[in-house]
């Protein structure tokens, strides 16, 4: 449950605020029908509110969950819009490593890569594949 609780008191969230959606449309929908001296019609109530209610999501919804979902996607899987400044930090730091530890540097770069990047379905750095086509900081 401690897993997922950000998941469910969005859904909590979620089902309070449609059932509170709904049941104000009921009422404000019977005083419009009483206003009109018309016999309400449930039928009708569910068309109108179906129509706001997807109106509501088309316009701020689902707008967010483009935008977050999206940009978590793309950052996920790299793009090199997200993965540019990342990938060029970490050649960088590659280089200064090499630099600074030698012998030392090449074993260092290894051992990182080894714990942190190249395990466990991580993508590799794609931003300087050319210099290092093997993935080790290693260049041919």
């Amino acid at each position: 449950m401690k897993k997922y609780a950000y998941g469910w008191i969005t859904a909590l969230f979620f089902l309070v605020s449609i059932a509170g959606h709904w049941a104000f449309g009921w009422f404000a929908y019977l005083d419009e029908q009483a206003a009109q001296h018309v016999a309400p019609k449930v039928s009708e109530y569910l068309v109108v509110m179906g129509r706001d209610t997807f109106e509501n999501w088309q316009s701020e919804f689902l707008q967010l969950i483009w935008q977050v979902v999206g940009l978590a996607y793309f950052l996920y899987i790299g793009s090199p819009a997200s993965k540019e400044n990342d990938d060029r930090t970490e050649a960088k730091i590659d280089e200064i490593l090499k630099l600074v530890g030698r012998d030392r540097g090449e074993a260092l770069i290894a051992d990182i890569d080894r714990r942190y990047l190249r395990h466990g379905g991580h993508a590799m750095p794609h931003g300087h594949d050319a210099a290092y086509p093997d993935g080790r900081g290693e260049s041919r």
